[in-house]
């Protein structure tokens, strides 16, 4: 039996007049392996062991290979902005030549007039002067992995002899929130841990004043579900952590950090569009290129099965348009085409849009199904939705009364 979306029929829909979505998103893999060995890891520690075979850096061929195939697709689609994302493993562990190479190459590749942002997602043990230095010559925005205070983030992020990774990130971040670093500031990702407490999560990411934060729900599917998460189950632990982290964070609009998830469901919410993966119906435009150059999906498939993520493409023979033509990327850019029946159906299913693609696995009928998180998100989506609406009723109310006093003065 083949899994969905392996007989999804490309050709049907480019007849009836989709059209896909070019790439606009590059995640460049310059390193695959990692110095720590955190527990949830979807790459070291999950279903597909595929970086064993890998080189642990992108040779220089590759990158330029890479960096042509950026440009190329660039061209071909009159891209006005691309965003090139440097990641790993520990993308800091290949060094500052190849970053200084694979940046300085993509900028000289694409069109003069394509805005390109860079961004460099990075566990920060590693983060020092030199590198700090070097990004603020390129303009490399950086984005840092925090759990929380000491005892939550090395719960999980740790080294693999077992020593706890906080301190190591205490110290990057002291660097990159520096006067002379900030505007090199990219924010927080935190991946939920529902040992953590969620209040306190959000403080210790808050205290640092990031331009954002994103909270990541640990990765599974209905056939390995995540921690704390049993596959059908009507509970909503994850829904319930995240919940008392939206109240606090709601309830103090003037010291807000802009925490992605909430944004974009609320902004879902309003009738807006999606610009994350997480939540929505907006076409995903993002292609990941490995250390060996293989052109892939997104890496969070790893957590599915053995090969999830793999095109057979690669950039030294394949164009990216030869991804837009496959399946499996196709699936990612139908919008609800691509939800299960119970989506659809679901009052909140434009919203959630059926949660993150890899959530969505089960082996046997591939990633045609709801969100192993469904409940979760369910309620969340749900109490949001009840929040915001109070709020603007009480505003509409607030600002009426108003006017009616002006009126009768």
């Amino acid at each position: 039996m083949r899994e969905w979306p392996s007989n999804l029929d490309v050709e049907g829909l480019t007849a009836g007049g989709w059209q896909p979505t070019p790439f606009r998103q590059f995640v460049v893999k310059i390193h695959s392996r990692c110095d720590l060995a955190c527990k949830y890891c979807y790459v070291y520690e999950m279903a597909d062991s595929s970086w064993r075979d890998r080189p642990k850096v992108m040779s220089a061929e590759i990158l330029a290979a890479t960096a042509a195939r950026i440009g190329e697709h660039v061209r071909a689609h009159d891209l006005d902005a691309v965003e090139l994302v440097l990641h790993g493993g520990e993308p800091l562990l290949a060094g500052t030549e190849p970053i200084r190479e694979i940046v300085t190459r993509v900028r000289s590749e694409t069109a003069p007039g394509t805005h390109l942002k860079v961004s460099l997602q990075s566990n920060a043990t590693l983060l020092d002067l030199r590198y700090l230095r070097l990004f603020d010559e390129l303009g490399v925005r950086v984005g840092v992995s925090l759990d929380g205070d000491e005892a939550m983030h090395d719960r999980s992020r740790r080294r693999a002899n077992g020593q706890g990774s906080h301190a190591a990130v205490m110290t990057a971040l002291g660097l990159l929130t520096s006067p002379d670093f900030r505007h090199l500031f990219g924010g927080l990702l935190c991946t939920v841990d529902l040992r953590n407490d969620p209040v306190g999560a959000y403080e210790a990411l808050a205290a640092f004043d990031p331009p954002a934060v994103d909270f990541l729900l640990p990765h599974g599917n209905w056939s390995a579900p995540p921690p704390g998460r049993e596959a059908g189950a009507s509970g909503t632990p994850y829904a319930d952590w995240l919940i008392r982290v939206f109240d606090h964070w709601y309830g103090t609009p003037r010291r807000r950090t802009d925490v992605r998830l909430f944004g974009e469901i609320i902004h879902l919410l309003l009738g807006g569009s999606s610009a994350s993966e997480q939540v929505g119906l907006s076409p995903v435009a993002m292609v990941v290129v490995e250390t060996d150059g293989g052109v892939e999906q997104s890496d969070l498939l790893k957590s599915a099965y053995q090969g999830a993520p793999e095109t057979g493409l690669h950039v030294t023979r394949d164009p990216f348009d030869a991804a837009l033509a496959l399946p499996a990327i196709a699936a990612r850019q139908i919008g609800a085409l691509a939800l299960a029946a119970e989506c659809r159906q679901c009052p909140v299913g434009g919203v959630c849009g059926g949660g993150l693609y890899a959530h969505r696995y089960r082996a046997g009928s591939g990633f045609a199904n709801p969100s192993v998180y469904c409940p979760d998100l369910l309620r969340l989506v749900g109490h949001v939705r009840k929040t915001v609406e109070k709020d603007l009723a009480a505003r509409v109310g607030a600002a009426a009364e108003r006017a009616r006093d002006e009126g009768a003065r």
